[in-house]
């Protein structure tokens, strides 16, 4: 992650999941991430509409110049980048793996600015709707309203596997001929 804003907002979704995939929803309080508050999404996991927002930050929104609530998140993206950013989030609300992406678009000036976007899924509760929170930091300053994400690069951020010692067991195939196979 290149942005402090996602390294912190990861952080504390990753403290607040302990030992599980995820957090639950309710787990996450707006207090403790204040100053990233504007920058933060919830998505509600709905394929048919493009994954709507359900809830944007000021910064968000003011950088797509104008209120988000119910608007497509996919349609944010050119056509052709639109498959894969389903297939991310997708990924992220099933798989429930953290997702970080880097994006570009044109700003109203036509120049390119470059984004830094965090997926995070939420843990899925029986009988409820599955949702996912996000955080969509920009690099530079002053861009005014901005169109035609792009993806440029992507990632899963996967949690560091334990390393599990190996066993060794001698196997006698033949005569002679020893064979040694690694178990986990």
């Amino acid at each position: 992650m290149k942005h402090p804003s996602s390294r912190e907002f990861y952080a504390y979704w990753d403290a607040k999941r302990g030992d599980a995939r995820a957090p639950d929803r309710s787990e996450i309080e707006p207090g403790a991430v204040r100053e990233l508050l504007g920058d933060i999404f919830v998505l509600s996991y709905d394929s048919d509409a493009g994954y709507p927002f359900r809830v944007a930050g000021t910064r968000v929104c003011a950088l797509l110049g104008r209120d988000l609530k119910d608007t497509s998140f996919s349609a944010l993206f050119t056509p052709d980048n639109r498959r894969e950013i389903e297939d991310i989030v997708t990924y992220v609300a099933e798989e429930m793996l953290a997702a970080i992406a880097g994006i570009t678009a044109t700003s109203e000036d036509g120049t390119t600015a470059h984004l830094e976007l965090l997926l995070l899924p939420f843990n899925n509760r029986a009988h409820a709707p599955i949702s996912l929170t996000g955080l969509l930091a920009p690099f530079e300053d002053d861009l005014g309203a901005i169109r035609d994400f792009k993806i440029t690069s992507w990632r899963y951020l996967h949690r560091p596997q334990k390393l599990v010692p190996r066993a060794l067991r001698k196997l006698a195939i033949a005569r002679g001929f020893m064979v040694y196979e690694g178990l986990r």
